[in-house]
């Protein structure tokens, strides 16, 4: 079963959209402009679920 972990190796901040691209077996780059689209149309909210999910999802072990 896989686990949704943070990326430690395909990271620019956190690892948060990494570990999502990797857990969903998609292109990491995907999932950062889609997190930056709902950034920018949802007035950042983006980044307050960006900053709830490095808190909540853990670290690659």
């Amino acid at each position: 079963m896989n686990k949704l972990y943070r990326s430690k190796k395909n990271r620019i901040i956190a690892g948060v959209c990494g570990g999502i691209g990797e857990y969903f077996k998609v292109d990491p780059t995907l999932v950062r402009l889609l997190w930056l689209l709902i950034s920018i149309v949802g007035a950042g909210s983006g980044l307050v679920a960006y900053i709830i999910a490095w808190i909540i999802i853990p670290e690659e072990p």
